[in-house]
């Protein structure tokens, strides 16, 4: 559903292009843009996954979506997304590799994809005079104690850096960063109800004490929307979401199976942060967003992204993690949002 009709009809006549466009984040954002933005002009899924593509094609036929177009590539080549990005007006990057363990074995595929891979974007987005590039981003990102974390805050670095390279163009870059996303492949809830569905004699938890920020798919391509519509460049999004405790998740899914804890994973944290209280130096309050301003602006003023944004600084030592927030959700809650967002056939055993 529409939150912000003065942004949405900015995608009517443009050419949208997702990088990744294959993922779960992806294949939602297509379905809102369809929904939303009946004369979206094109968009383009840009994935290097042809079996992913084709069960994609097989939901969308051409016949009765043809503003969709499905190319086959990958990030770490500038000239074939150069190619790709022609004629495009924004750009969603997406593409990266995620999982904290497969980062960790295979350090320079993660580094490839994640850093050489949003170079490349920006490249391509400067020399196809693309004017909205927004760059998606995680928790990990924060702080980060693993690689993935670490990619991924280089990323960020380098997106929101670019507006500093621009020149006369009109293009603008940002992030969006946010925790968990409910259901999304290789996440905690699709793996306890396997485990659950399995039989499994308890649910392995690797911390007792361990939180994480939980979000939908629906509000991270609503979060998506706003940075497209409102951004200014430089700015890193960030959604004032719940968090969970991971005994709660748990107990939502199978309250009468015991928890073992297992310990905590190489390269996990304990709970995630998404502001250190070095950002909040440079963080605002949007109301139901914050904003992490650029450290290093060329070509915006911290108090023009203040105006423009109408916020106001967050007050001194300001922490945003996962164990300090002011919204928790319930086992209760977590059952009715894994049954709006993850699996609508979700029953308790």
């Amino acid at each position: 559903m529409c939150i912000l009709n003065d942004c949405y009809v900015m995608l009517n006549n443009k050419v949208v292009l997702i990088t990744g466009g294959t993922g779960s984040f992806g294949k939602k954002f297509v379905e809102v843009i369809l929904r939303d933005y009946p004369q979206v002009k094109k968009i383009i899924i840009y994935s290097r996954d042809e079996l992913k593509q084709y069960e994609l094609k097989l939901k969308y036929p051409h016949e009765k979506y043809p503003q969709l177009r499905f190319f086959i590539g990958d990030v770490r080549d500038l000239e074939r997304l150069t190619r790709a990005c022609e004629g495009v007006d924004v750009i969603i990057h997406a593409a990266a590799i995620k999982q904290v363990d497969t980062a960790e074995y295979n350090p320079e595929e993660c580094i490839k994809t994640n850093v050489h891979g949003a170079q490349n974007v920006i490249k391509a987005a400067l020399a196809c005079g693309v004017h909205d590039v927004v760059a998606l981003s995680t928790d990990k990102a924060c702080a980060p104690i693993n690689l993935y974390g670490a990619t991924k805050l280089t990323s960020d670095k380098l997106f929101t850096a670019a507006n500093n390279i621009r020149g006369s163009k009109n293009i603008r870059f940002s992030v969006v960063r946010y925790g968990n996303v409910m259901g999304s492949r290789g996440s905690v809830i699709p793996f306890f109800i396997r485990k659950r569905d399995e039989g499994a004699e308890f649910l392995p938890i690797t911390d007792m004490r361990m939180t994480r920020f939980n979000i939908s798919l629906e509000e991270g391509v609503a979060m998506v929307m706003y940075a497209i519509g409102h951004h200014l460049g430089g700015e890193i999004f960030i959604p004032k979401i719940p968090s969970y405790k991971i005994t709660d998740v748990a107990k939502a899914i199978a309250p009468n199976i015991p928890q073992k804890e297992v310990g905590i994973r190489p390269g996990e944290k304990l709970h995630e942060e998404m502001i250190t209280v070095t950002d909040a130096l440079d963080t605002i309050d949007l109301g139901k967003y914050y904003v992490i301003m650029p450290s290093v602006s060329f070509n915006v003023t911290r108090e023009q992204y203040m105006e423009h944004h109408h916020g106001k600084l967050v007050p001194d030592g300001f922490h945003y993690s996962s164990d300090n927030n002011e919204f928790w959700e319930t086992p209760e809650s977590m059952r009715e949002k894994i049954r709006k967002f993850a699996d609508p056939n979700f029953e308790v055993k």
